[in-house]
């Protein structure tokens, strides 16, 4: 009998895998480059489960050789993530560049060392295909947690490392666990938190070890170090800082803090001159950087390993398509320079090539459906849609063998897990893939097998519940049906997501409908407004010991009812809105096309909540005084409203359930006044209307003296040198920036209009980001007049204090009317009710500064400068406030405004489009808060990116711009231009509406109407 001939190791082949499955780290068609001749040395690579495997090769073998001799020992498919480093003569981390020949870059090949670590950091793991690459990205996590280049703090820390040991050892046990705790260090200082991880543990019964592996990457996603290498820089200043580099461009830290961020958008060219490493940024009207941004590093060869990995990422993430090479000049070559652009190009185009190239594939979707996902933190939900399309895919093939198969480690089996089923079980629905493959080996030359994977926002993100965000879907796609790339932000890219009228849904056109499909957009929001509070808030501070208990009952348990309540209410509405639109039982018409049933059912389960609804006002005090209290829980929340998902300021969360009253009230007024009396849904709709306006009625009061409480927190979170900005009796009336005229000129001022007093500050370069307080100007006694011909400055007026006047000018006539009109009111109000007192500096301020004060305007000239400097400083505090566009974009915000956009929230999917763009792109938009905030569906957990509308003007498009399309409006200011298209008639009013809101205040008249209606 002849013996049967050696099988060939196929890639994958540990995993029971096709070798044509996923991504190849070369190209379709192309071999392994061939060993070239020469004398041959072993180079020692470390594995990332720290095993060390020779290798044999040429001296003359490029990188890449070795490197893919690497990946085939351990039968890796996605290679183009990861890499290999090295110690050079420097004492210097470098990477091992892949087109060069070993020689040339090893000094000692026989006595160097190489790691095999991950090198490029995608925003979401779900575009992971394979399960190996999930578990060496999961090794290289908890390398990073162990030697503390991944921080973050302790609650992320004890989830992560319950993921990890829950891998490793299996379902919890409590004596186990502790005992390979205690033998087994994952993060410096483990034993405090011993106890914390031991209870994530116990709730991770059942998890395979891929799903651990697969939950350990959803967390550290989200954290701010994630994928981060820093690298020692100083700026102009010599502040020491930390540069790094991730899919959204180029990061600038200062110890482990991000404190700013340069898009690749808005890069237009990075370089390094000796020990200077340089960043040129794109002309920004609304930027206060300079043109080029400059940065010290310690050598010009730390300046030449930072630009290159800057060119790699770039190449990876950004890069479509292979540049083609130039020809190469006749008389003299850059030498280095090129070539390292060219292997950066090499090495590094695959991932937004594959991602591509994906989108063109009819096979089946990828593989990160196959572990079903859950939130992150205790208490999150589970995404169901992908849940439920793991099991569909799993039904394909219930008896392959193969299925059984455990995963194997880099080098060998993983200690411990041979026992038991080890997440390598590969799932069935691969082999159907495999097969799908093996039938059509045409298309192997397409692009890899996969859907375009999920969204992941930049930044940050993320953080743990950090910053909460799940996979996702996308939505949107182009005429030819490729999806748009998961890697580049829709809103920095103007050629992504194209959209065309063919994909456009036909639903119901009756205006009843849209207005519940109103009720059904907004529902989404404010349930997700609510998470914020019950999951993301709860998890990140709620379980900190320095909250106190009094804090816990009068939040958690008041939002906890209402998150439950109102998670039932959406789903009925969905199913409504479903049966509407005939996407469900589309035979049966006529009972289920109206919404006033099911909004009076469930305000009337709402009335045995309004208790809860009634102690909003308790919390936000409650909150207030706790954080008086405890400094470590004010840095808490600090912390936590920087956090992506706190999108806007944390009280105003606090207070959302009052403001939905509110929206229900307005939309059943709109239903009622659109249907006839004889209409089936009108006497629901107007019984509805009379419960929600009782309530309404009687939480008004309070309402509206909750949310001058609460823009006084916000003020004062924004304000530095104040004392006691927040007292009984004093009321915020307007903000907003005028130029003060002193004798050094007109200079930018932000003034705090109150009922008692006037603040002017400015905003310099602050370790926190707030505007300084440089004055005060009581309004007791105070005269105003116009004083344009007296000063000859156009729009100026001057405000003659008892003790001090003070010469100012708005940016125009509105803007100038609008604060002397508000201006005279409060120092009416000031004259006739006896207010708070109105000494607010604090103590180092308390002498009130005059304008000719040199010291005051040298210090502010002295602020101005500095903002224009490379990079602002540390900013623990938010700098995207609504003070803080007031400051940039030279405007005002009165109380009123605040409270007209309490009540004109809205949300929905848009389409949008850039002004030199071609395509439409679709985009789920809330407005709230004076902004636009795009996701890329409803499910997100915070945005992608905002745009703030003070300043923006609305309009319609004229005939000259060509936008050929029915409902679409424009948002515009100075040279950027937006277009926006609604679905219909009724959708497109709604937005028209509440985006005026925001662009153009109101009169005063509504305020004293509020105020006379209701006296507080």
């Amino acid at each position: 009998m002849a013996e049967p001939e050696p099988m060939a190791s196929a890639a994958g082949q540990r995993l029971g895998a096709p070798e044509t499955l996923g991504i190849s780290t070369l190209d379709p068609g192309h071999r392994p480059p061939a060993m070239p001749p020469g004398r041959h040395v072993t180079i020692r690579v470390r594995m990332l489960d720290d095993t060390e495997e020779l290798f044999d090769i040429s001296q003359r073998a490029s990188g890449k050789v070795l490197f893919d001799l690497v990946c085939s020992h351990m039968n890796l498919i996605e290679g183009d993530y990861f890499g290999l480093e090295f110690q050079d003569h420097h004492k210097m981390m470098v990477w091992l560049d892949l087109i060069k020949p070993i020689i040339k870059q090893l000094r000692r090949p026989k006595h160097t060392t190489l790691r095999f670590v991950v090198k490029f950091f995608p925003p979401d793991h779900a575009q992971l295909l394979e399960e190996l690459t999930r578990y060496l990205f999961a090794l290289q996590i908890k390398q990073d947690l162990a030697c503390g280049r991944l921080t973050c703090n302790d609650s992320s820390a004890a989830l992560m490392v319950s993921h990890i040991i829950q891998s490793e050892i299996g379902d919890f046990e409590e004596s186990q666990c502790r005992s390979h705790l205690l033998n087994n260090n994952y993060i410096p200082d483990q034993m405090a938190l011993i106890d914390k991880i031991m209870e994530f543990h116990s709730k991770n019964i059942g998890q395979t070890p891929a799903e651990s592996d697969y939950q350990l990457l959803e967390v550290a996603r989200r954290l701010e170090m994630y994928g981060i290498r820093l690298h020692p820089a100083k700026d102009r200043e010599g502040t020491r800082l930390s540069l790094a580099v991730a899919h959204t461009g180029v990061l600038v830290f200062q110890g482990h803090t991000k404190i700013n961020g340069f898009n690749w958008s808005k890069v237009r060219k990075l370089s390094f001159k000796r020990k200077r490493f340089l960043i040129k940024l794109r002309p920004d009207v609304n930027s206060s950087y300079q043109d080029t941004l400059e940065f010290l590093m310690a050598s010009r060869d730390c300046c030449k390993v930072f630009w290159k990995i800057c060119v790699e990422y770039h190449a990876f993430f950004r890069l479509f398509e292979e540049p083609k090479p130039k020809p190469k000049p006749v008389l003299f070559t850059r030498g280095n320079t090129i070539k390292a652009l060219t292997s950066a190009i090499l090495s590094g185009r695959k991932h937004s090539r594959v991602q591509h190239n994906s989108r063109l594939s009819p096979l089946p979707s990828p593989r990160h459906h196959e572990v079903p996902t859950e939130s992150c933190a205790p208490g999150d939900r589970v995404d169901s849609p992908s849940r439920r399309h793991w099991k569909e895919s799993v039904l394909v093939s219930a008896e392959d063998p193969l299925a059984a198969r455990k995963r194997a480690s880099p080098s060998s089996q993983r200690n411990g897990r041979e026992d038991r089923p080890g997440p390598g079980a590969r799932p069935v629905a691969e082999e159907a893939r495999g097969s799908a493959r093996q039938a059509h080996p045409e298309q192997l030359s397409t692009g890899v097998v996969s859907n375009s994977p999920h969204l992941s926002a930049s930044s940050g993100h993320s953080q743990g519940m950090v910053n909460g965000q799940k996979s996702l879907e996308l939505c949107s796609h182009s005429p030819d049906g490729r999806q748009p790339s998961p890697l580049t932000s829709p809103l920095l890219n103007d050629a992504s997501s194209i959209r065309t009228d063919d994909e456009d849904e036909r639903f119901p056109t009756d205006r009843a409908y849209f207005i519940a499909k109103e009720l059904l957009t907004t529902e989404r929001t404010y349930l997700k407004d609510l998470e914020v509070v019950t999951v993301s808030f709860q998890g990140a501070v709620g379980q900190d010991e320095a909250t106190p208990e009094t804090l816990k009952n009068t939040i958690f348990s008041n939002f906890e009812p209402l998150y439950k309540f109102h998670t039932g209410f959406l789903r009925e509405v969905e199913q409504r809105l479903a049966l509407w639109e005939g996407r469900s039982n589309a035979h049966i018409k006529g009972d289920y096309q109206r919404i006033g049933d099911v909004l009076l059912k469930n305000l009337q389960g709402l009335k045995p909540l309004t208790t809860n609804l009634h102690k909003q006002s308790e919390a936000l005090v409650e909150l207030e005084k706790a954080c008086r209290a405890s400094r470590r829980l004010e840095g808490l929340c600090r912390d936590f409203e920087l956090q992506k998902v706190c999108y806007i300021p944390l009280n105003v969360f606090i207070l959302r359930p009052l403001h939905r009253l509110m929206h229900y009230k307005q939309i059943l007024e709109r239903l009622c006044k659109h249907y006839p009396p004889t209409h089936v849904d009108f006497r629901d709709c107007r019984a509805a209307l009379a419960d929600v306006s009782e309530v309404v009625e009687q939480l008004q009061g309070s309402m509206i003296k909750m949310e001058n409480f609460q823009k006084l927190l916000e003020l004062k979170k924004d304000l530095i040198g104040v004392d006691n900005l927040v007292i009984p009796g004093r009321e915020f009336i307007r903000l907003g920036c005028l130029s003060k005229l002193s004798g050094k000129g007109l200079q930018q001022r932000m003034f705090f209009l109150f009922n008692d007093v006037i603040l002017y500050t400015s905003r310099g370069m602050t370790a926190t980001n707030q505007f300084k307080v440089h004055g005060q100007l009581p309004l007791h006694g105070m005269t105003i007049r116009e004083s344009e011909d007296e000063w000859g400055v156009p729009h100026a007026f001057t405000l003659v204090g008892q003790r001090q006047s003070v010469v100012v000018a708005a940016s125009s006539l509105s803007e100038m009317e609008k604060w002397m009109e508000d201006i005279k009111m409060a120092i009416d109000m000031a004259e006739t009710s006896n207010g708070p007192s109105s000494d607010l500096l604090a103590s180092n301020l308390t002498d009130n500064k005059c304008p000719e004060d040199s010291s005051v305007e040298a210090e502010s000239e002295d602020d101005m400068t500095a903002s224009h400097t490379s990079l602002e400083k540390p900013t623990p505090h938010r700098g995207n406030t609504t003070v803080h566009v007031c400051w940039h974009r030279n405007t005002s915000v009165s109380m009123v405004d605040f409270s007209i956009a309490v009540e004109n929230q809205l949300s929905g999917n848009l389409l949008r489009k850039f002004k030199n763009s071609n395509g439409w792109q679709k985009l789920w938009v809330v407005f709230t808060n004076f902004s636009l905030f795009f996701y890329k569906t409803h499910q997100d957990d915070y945005p992608l990116a905002s745009l703030p509308l003070l300043g923006y003007s609305v309009t319609i498009p004229s005939e000259s711009e060509n936008i050929h399309k029915d409902y679409v409006f424009k948002l515009h200011f100075k040279s950027h231009v937006y277009y926006f298209r609604s679905e219909s008639e009724y959708t497109f009013e709604r937005w028209m509406e509440v985006i005026r809101s925001a662009t153009v205040s109101s009169s005063r008249s509504r305020i004293l109407n509020r105020k006379e209606s209701h006296p507080h």
